[in-house]
């Protein structure tokens, strides 16, 4: 079952793994309390945030807590299924994602670290998340996948 508000759909139904649907359900209940700021990273810099892309074949949005940490005015999200996240063939697709964080919604661009990302242009990053794109870098080789997340000018 997927919860659906307005044009967003939570979780959304992706295939019929065991996996997948372990994760929907684990959504279902997480996400809209991270999205209200439980977890959010604040004191330490290590947390949760929800993450909204749009689908790359739907145009719907989705969204998806994931594991954050900041780094000043940037989070990075990551993910142990890499390259099989859902979240992370859309963001590639169309970098302009929103996410929350304590509570408030704010809007980026994704820059995606992954096993079949190796295109990525080191000196468009700020420098401190260029560091950051060159230690990660060896665990996408692993199955792992980043988003590096830079806030939009307001």
């Amino acid at each position: 079952m997927t919860v659906a508000m307005a044009d967003v759909r939570v979780a959304p139904k992706r295939d019929g793994s065991m996996e997948a649907a372990l994760f929907r359900a684990v959504n279902r209940i997480v996400e809209p309390r991270v999205r209200a700021g439980w977890g959010s990273p604040r004191l330490v810099p290590g947390g949760l945030v929800v993450l909204e892309t749009r689908g790359r074949r739907t145009g719907r949005r989705s969204r998806i807590p994931l594991a954050a940490m900041r780094m000043r005015d940037h989070v990075v999200v990551s993910t142990f299924r890499g390259d099989r996240s859902q979240w992370v063939k859309n963001a590639e697709a169309d970098p302009r994602v929103r996410y929350w964080l304590g509570g408030r919604p704010r809007e980026a661009k994704a820059v995606i670290l992954s096993s079949r990302r190796q295109d990525v242009d080191m000196q468009e990053l700020p420098a401190p998340l260029r560091v950051l794109a060159r230690l990660l870098r060896p665990y996408t080789c692993a199955g792992w996948a980043f988003a590096l997340l830079i806030p939009e000018e307001a």
